[in-house]
C-alpha cells in the first residue's frame, strides 16, 4: 500500500512543494510544484530530507561497538532516532583478538537491520593501522597493516572503510592493493607530511578520516596532511560539533573539499546523561556536550546528525547543501546508488523536520521509525 507524506521535499532537482510516495520501501513518485529554498522555508511546510548517512559511529546508547554482543543493534537504533538510517560501525585500535570479536557480533547485523534501527552497511576499520604517535583517543595497539587480516575480516563482516596513516612503512603499497581489490581507503591519525598524503592519494586513497584532528595540521611552509586534504581532497569527512574543529577551519574545509561530509564520530556516551563510558578499552566522560579522556584528550563525541545538519545550517550553508553534506555526498563517496537523495526507486529513507529543523518523523526503508517523546 503507498503511502504519502506532505511537504516541501528536497529532490535532485531542487525543492518541490507538495507529496511524495513511498511503497515496498522505495519511493514510487514525488508531485509537486517547484519552489526555492527561501519559499520552501517559509510556508512553514514540513521539510522532506534524505535520512542521514554516518560513516564513522563507534556507540550510542551507552553502547560500544567493541563490546561485540547486542551493541551494534543497541547503537542502531540510538542514531536511528536521530534520523541515521544507514551507518558504518566503526572499530577502535586494539589486539587482533578484541577486534576479531567485534567483527564477529557486526556480521549478522550488517545482514539484517535491527528492527527499529537504522541500516548497518558494513564496518569502518579505524584502527589499527595507524602512526603511534597520532593515536588521539585510540588505545596504543597500532600496527602495520595486514593485507591476509583485512580479507579475514571481512570474511566475517563486510569492510566498506579502512583509515590508513600512509607514512608507515610498506602502506603505500598496501593502499595500492587494498584499492584493487576493492576496498575504500582513507587516510587519518597520520604523522605523514603533505608529500606523504599525495603519494596516498595516487596510490589510490580517496578520503581523510575527521579532517583536522590526530593529523599533522596546515601551515604555509609545511602543509602536512590536512594540506593534502585541503589542496587535493573531492571527499573527507569531519566532526561538525563545534568542538573538534573550530568554525573558522570549517569555512576554510568547505571552500576547499567540494564533497566535504559530516560523521558524528559518535561514541557510548550519545544520547546518554553526562558520566563515564566506554569508548573501546578506553574510560572515558561526558560533561558540557564533549566526551574526553581522563586527561582532557577528546574521544570521539556525543554528536547525532540531526544536529550537525543543524550545525552546518548555523554555519550559513543552505538547507540543500547541509543536507547532502549528512547524506548524498557519503553515499557517493561509497558508491551507494539509491541512497542519500529522494527520488522514485530510491530507497525510502526519510527525515521530516518542523521549520525549525527538529525531526518529527523518520522512515527507514518505508518503516516509521519510534522517536522518543519531546
Amino acid at each position: 500500500m503507498k503511502t504519502s507524506i506532505q511537504g516541501a521535499i528536497l529532490t535532485p532537482f531542487g525543492w518541490r512543494l507538495g507529496e511524495l510516495q513511498h511503497e515496498g520501501g522505495h519511493i514510487v513518485a514525488i508531485n509537486g510544484r517547484s519552489v526555492e529554498e527561501a519559499e520552501a522555508r517559509a510556508s512553514g511546510a514540513a521539510l522532506v530530507l534524505p535520512g542521514f548517512i554516518d560513516l564513522h559511529v563507534h556507540g550510542g546508547g551507552g553502547h560500544d561497538t567493541m563490546e561485540a554482543g547486542e551493541a551494534a543493534a543497541h547503537i542502531a537504533r540510538t542514531h536511528a532516532r536521530h534520523g541515521t538510517t544507514s551507518m558504518l560501525a566503526t572499530t577502535m585500535t586494539a589486539p587482533a583478538e578484541d577486534i576479531l570479536h567485534a567483527f564477529e557480533a557486526l556480521g549478522p547485523v550488517c545482514r539484517t537491520r535491527p528492527a527499529n534501527g537504522a541500516r548497518v552497511l558494513g564496518v569502518h576499520l579505524e584502527g589499527p593501522y595507524i602512526n603511534p604517535g597520532k593515536l588521539g583517543a585510540q588505545p596504543d595497539f597500532a600496527r602495520e597493516a595486514s593485507l591476509d587480516e583485512v580479507r579475514a575480516l571481512h570474511a566475517l563482516a563486510p569492510i566498506r572503510l579502512i583509515t590508513v596513516a600512509p607514512e608507515l612503512p610498506g602502506h603505500i603499497e598496501l593502499i595500492a592493493q587494498l584499492v584493487r581489490e576493492g576496498w575504500r581507503v582513507q587516510l587519518g591519525h597520520s604523522a605523514g607530511c603533505y608529500e606523504d598524503g599525495v603519494a596516498a592519494l595516487v596510490a589510490g586513497a580517496a578520503g581523510f578520516t575527521h579532517l583536522f584532528n590526530a593529523m599533522t595540521g596546515f601551515h604555509h611552509r609545511d602543509p602536512g596532511m590536512a594540506g593534502a586534504a585541503l589542496a587535493h581532497a573531492e571527499y573527507s569527512e569531519i566532526i561538525p560539533d563545534l568542538l573538534h574543529v573550530h568554525e573558522g577551519a570549517l569555512k576554510v574545509a568547505l571552500r576547499a573539499i567540494p564533497k566535504l561530509y559530516g560523521v558524528t564520530d559518535s561514541t557510548a556516551a550519545t544520547g546518554m546523561p553526562d558520566g563515564e563510558y566506554r569508548l573501546g578499552r578506553h574510560k572515558v566522560f561526558k560533561c558540557l556536550g564533549g566526551v574526553r579522556l581522563e586527561d582532557g584528550t577528546l574521544a570521539g563525541s556525543a554528536l547525532t546528525m540531526d544536529q550537525a545538519l543543524r550545525n552546518f545550517v548555523g554555519l550559513g550553508l543552505s538547507l540543500a547543501d547541509a543536507s547532502a553534506r549528512t547524506a548524498t555526498h557519503a553515499a557517493d563517496y561509497l558508491g551507494l546508488a539509491g541512497h542519500g537523495r529522494l527520488a522514485p526507486g530510491a530507497l525510502a529513507d526519510i527525515v521530516v523536520l518542523d521549520p525549525s529543523l527538529n525531526l518529527t518523523h523518520v522512515i527507514i526503508e518505508g518503516e516509521a521509525i519510534e522517536l522518543p517523546d519531546a
